[in-house]
């Protein structure tokens, strides 16, 4: 692999292909967790330590909020690719005003779930982002917390960022149904509804990544989640306080999808991942390969994140036979930060892959529909695209070519690990979104060649 500067992209990395991949990976902690986890020792009174945290540019974002609202948060080197926090706060009644707009960088999570904790605050607080988070829809978010009687407002008729919270107004108890499958709206509903007056609850038509509950039932809240006519509904009373704990975080079980699809289409591969959170409502992707019939054995070690109760285990992934299959929407809105992964999968299998309903993937660091699809066709994969449905037609033999990651992390990790079974070189641009969830990933890359 090597890197050299490209004309209006700022750099370029090109992937040479690998003949053989073999290594043992950790992986760094889990994105979606360490997130959680911050924001939580932040609402809690005292010291919350974090070991294993994921490192990316999105983390860092949320600590840094976390400081700016209060907190005293330390930072050091964990194991391998994570580093450890020690968050020290006065909890959700000490803290403070910020004295400036709350950068959230790239990261969806922290604007979305901040605006729910500042909902429930006494405090005005402006949560603004880069160029990409700017240009992401809001209104999902600002309508549920309205309803709570929360005051919010954003650009473009209340569409876009930077949104202002205005925290002064009592929060009531909702019962809501979310808009779209999203874990963002609803921990941003649940923080707030510990501030709300009664019981608050939130209706799922497809069960989403449950993090928050769990973690917030380590933390001594009380939460409620219930299987009814078709939904999951979940239910959390006002009026409690958040307690202090100290957790492990998993690895992240986004970051290993790549190299478990890389595995599963390269002719001579065995890579061992270690340490990943296999969350059920988190494991689609490892489960949507082995339907494609990838090997995948899963060696469970117990469970991290202290008393969340996240299961962990070693996955090994090796060569395999992968053949099409069909995700409905369901399968989408349960491995949406994989799909794109998948689709690469996808487009070496044998036989179709038809994946439906996949429009949320337009509203993520980029349009991943439209990027996806220009990426793998100038490799040599064939889809039809048509609406928010997709058909990869599979069997493609990968050559490379220049792909451009449209400064999308996931896209710029796919095309990536693409190059190592591609004929030829392949040039992807913007490299450098990857440190956005994955700093150490072209590290990694060039460690598993064999």
């Amino acid at each position: 692999m090597r890197a050299a500067p490209a004309a209006g992209s700022g750099q370029v990395v090109v992937v040479r292909p690998a003949a053989r991949l073999r290594g043992d990976l950790r992986l760094p902690g889990d994105k979606s967790i360490s997130h959680r986890a911050l924001m939580l020792a932040l609402l809690a009174a005292g010291e919350s330590r974090i070991e294993g945290a994921g490192d990316g540019a999105d983390v860092r974002s949320t600590a840094a909020i976390a400081a700016a609202l209060g907190a005293r948060v330390e930072r050091t080197p964990g194991e391998g690719r994570t580093v450890d926090y020690v968050v020290s706060s006065p909890g959700a009644d000490g803290l403070r005003e910020p004295p400036a707009t709350l950068d959230c960088g790239n990261s969806g999570t922290s604007l979305r779930i901040f605006a729910g904790i500042l909902a429930g605050l006494p405090m005005t607080g402006v949560l603004d982002g880069d160029a990409s988070l700017r240009g992401r829809p809001v209104a999902r978010i600002i309508e549920p917390l309205r309803r709570m009687g929360a005051v919010l407002h954003a650009r473009r008729d209340d569409s876009l960022p930077p949104v202002t919270v205005v925290g002064h107004t009592p929060l009531r108890a909702v019962d809501v149904a979310m808009p779209v499958p999203s874990a963002q709206i609803k921990s941003a509903v649940l923080l707030a509804a510990l501030r709300a007056d009664g019981e608050t609850t939130v209706r799922e038509a497809v069960a989403t990544r449950d993090h928050t509950e769990r973690m917030l039932r380590a933390r001594g809240i009380e939460v409620r989640s219930t299987a009814a006519e078709g939904q999951i509904v979940v239910s959390v009373r006002g009026g409690g306080s958040v307690t202090a704990v100290d957790e492990r975080v998993p690895g992240d079980v986004s970051a290993a999808a790549f190299w478990l699809v890389v595995g599963a289409i390269h002719p001579d591969a065995e890579l061992t991942l270690q340490g990943v959170g296999v969350n059920p409502t988190r494991r689609a992707a490892i489960d949507l390969l082995r339907a494609m019939g990838a090997t995948i054995e899963e060696r469970p070690i117990g469970t991290h994140a202290g008393e969340a109760g996240e299961p962990v285990a070693d996955l090994t992934v090796r060569s395999s036979e992968l053949r099409g299959i069909d995700l409905s929407p369901r399968d989408v809105a349960a491995a949406i930060d994989e799909i794109p992964v998948l689709c690469l999968a996808a487009a070496v299998a044998s036989g179709p892959t038809r994946i439906r309903g996949a429009g949320e993937l337009r509203h993520k660091e980029s349009d991943r529909i439209a990027g996806i699809v220009a990426g793998l066709v100038a490799l040599g994969a064939r889809i039809d695209v048509e609406g928010d449905d997709l058909t990869i037609h599979g069997g493609a033999t990968l050559s490379g070519a220049t792909v451009d990651s449209l400064d999308d992390h996931r896209l710029a990790m796919t095309f990536a690990i693409a190059g190592l079974v591609a004929r030829g070189d392949t040039t992807v641009g913007r490299p450098g979104s990857a440190g956005i969830s994955y700093p150490g990933f072209f590290a990694d890359l060039e460690r598993i060649r064999a």
